[in-house]
């Protein structure tokens, strides 16, 4: 199947960014593209079989879902690289545990168990 939609999160250090999240969520690099003066504003950042793309530019917007197997150790792990959790873990009545945050940048983040 060709993937269409694909989330997107802006940050003001797209560097900075991988290295959170890469550390805090444990997504894995794919591809970083860097400018002229060696600064990455464009990556692609793996989570299990999907693609997250993260650019240069003001942090904010609707936010992304991300289903996780272990949201607690999930949790956990955000929490102590530094994510502001906005939402502690929840069991919902649809079935889903989950939990939201914000990266260091403002963005929000929001990983659970339910998958669509």
């Amino acid at each position: 199947m060709t993937r269409t939609v694909y989330a997107l999160a802006r940050y003001e250090n797209c560097q900075a960014a991988i290295d959170f999240l890469t550390g805090a969520f444990g997504f894995r690099l794919h591809e970083a593209s860097k400018n002229g003066e060696g600064v990455v504003h464009h990556a692609e950042l793996l989570v299990g079989d999907d693609l997250i793309m993260i650019g240069q530019g003001r942090p904010g917007g609707p936010g992304v879902y991300v289903a996780v197997d272990d949201v607690d150790a999930h949790h956990d792990r955000a929490r102590a690289a530094g994510a502001t959790i906005t939402m502690e873990l929840t069991d919902q009545p649809y079935g889903s545990r989950e939990y939201a945050c914000h990266d260091p940048e403002g963005n929000p983040w929001f990983f659970g168990t339910y998958r669509p």
